[in-house]
């Protein structure tokens, strides 16, 4: 598939938009304030592979702890910040890497001017994010509801307040809890603009219906080459967000880094506890970096043919299985042994 051409911004040392890689992002839910638990955390999103991590900056004291947070962090750090145009402005004091903030919320021409000319000193990107939750009470009285319409022309004319002042590092997210309305609105938006856009499907949900929404969402968009950077909101460990982010960059091919697991749903032709073999050698997996694909499967009569494009993977008999390579049975061992037998294998690739 071919990606829509957006402009390319640069965060921190992160490229989003244009030819770059599509980056995924996260959101801590510590208290910003509390500096150990939010560098603790983010250095949890950086080693299973988040680009990108947001930060809440509501008083002033959040945003002086952003000085000491990035000095011990490596990805870039964004300030979500509503209203205050102050708390904008110390957070780029502090080292902040990019701004999450709507301009036409800040107050006069006066205050976002002081942030654009700062941000842009300091090359700063910022992100607008329109949210349906939070529309302006002229543009729902206008449109009489929330819709794809009334969203973009929200997000555009925040947009029209930052290029008045020749600011024009910009990021666009248009965000909402109605999946078919998010899909509809950046539809929209991409063919109103060439900024980089955030896609995410607000309040998603609990991992469980979360990863299902956001799937849907932001898979169907990137199919279509709309996208350049993604967040998936689960109420949950932020963890869990860059792990469903991944593997929905992975599914449609926009990914290739880390392991590929694939496991058939069994059968009644499955002779082992299949479901039990796969849940385990999942977990495992978790703590490999290696970019391979790994294939758990119910018998051994479909099993390596199936799978034969993964690089490793398991076949299930009666009470036992075959360790397969690249489709190539390697050898047959008992149930108990799978798992076992099957990382010594994945740790000579």
């Amino acid at each position: 598939m071919e990606r829509i051409k957006s402009k390319k911004i640069k965060v921190g040392n992160v490229f989003i938009g244009g030819d770059s890689k599509i980056t995924v992002q996260s959101m801590t839910n510590t208290d910003t304030r509390d500096v150990k638990a939010t560098v603790e955390q983010i250095l949890r999103l950086e080693k299973s592979g988040c680009d990108i991590v947001r930060c809440a900056v509501l008083d002033e004291a959040a945003s002086e702890a952003i000085k000491d947070i990035v000095k011990q962090i490596h990805i870039p750090l964004v300030a979500d910040i509503h209203f205050d145009y102050r708390l904008a402005l110390a957070s780029i004091k502090n080292g902040i890497n990019a701004l999450r903030i709507n301009p036409g919320n800040i107050g006069s021409d006066e205050k976002v001017k002081l942030v654009a000319e700062a941000a842009k000193e300091r090359n700063i990107p910022i992100r607008i994010g329109v949210n349906s939750g939070s529309l302006e009470k002229e543009i729902l009285q206008k449109y009489g509801k929330v819709c794809p319409d009334a969203l973009v022309e929200s997000a555009l004319k925040h947009v029209e307040i930052l290029e008045k002042n020749n600011f024009s590092d910009i990021v666009i997210s248009i965000k909402s809890s109605d999946v078919m309305m998010m899909i509809d609105s950046y539809r929209l938006i991409s063919k109103k603009t060439s900024y980089p856009l955030h896609l995410g499907v607000t309040e998603a949900g609990t991992i469980w219906r979360g990863t299902i929404k956001s799937s849907i969402g932001i898979g169907t968009l990137l199919s279509e080459g709309i996208g350049d950077t993604i967040r998936v909101s689960l109420t949950g460990d932020p963890v869990e967000e860059i792990k469903v982010g991944r593997e929905i960059l992975k599914s449609i091919g926009y990914l290739h880094e880390g392991v590929q697991f694939i496991s058939c749903p069994t059968c009644g032709r499955t002779q082992i506890n299949l479901i039990k073999i796969a849940e385990e050698v999942e977990r495992k997996l978790e703590e490999t970096n290696k970019n391979i694909k790994v294939a758990v499967m119910g018998c051994v009569v479909n099993g390596p043919g199936e799978a034969r494009e993964a690089d490793i993977g398991i076949a299930g008999g009666k009470g036992e299985g075959l360790i397969f390579k690249k489709g190539k049975i390697l050898r047959k061992v008992k149930e108990e042994e799978l798992v076992s037998e099957l990382f010594k294998e994945i740790e000579k690739l």
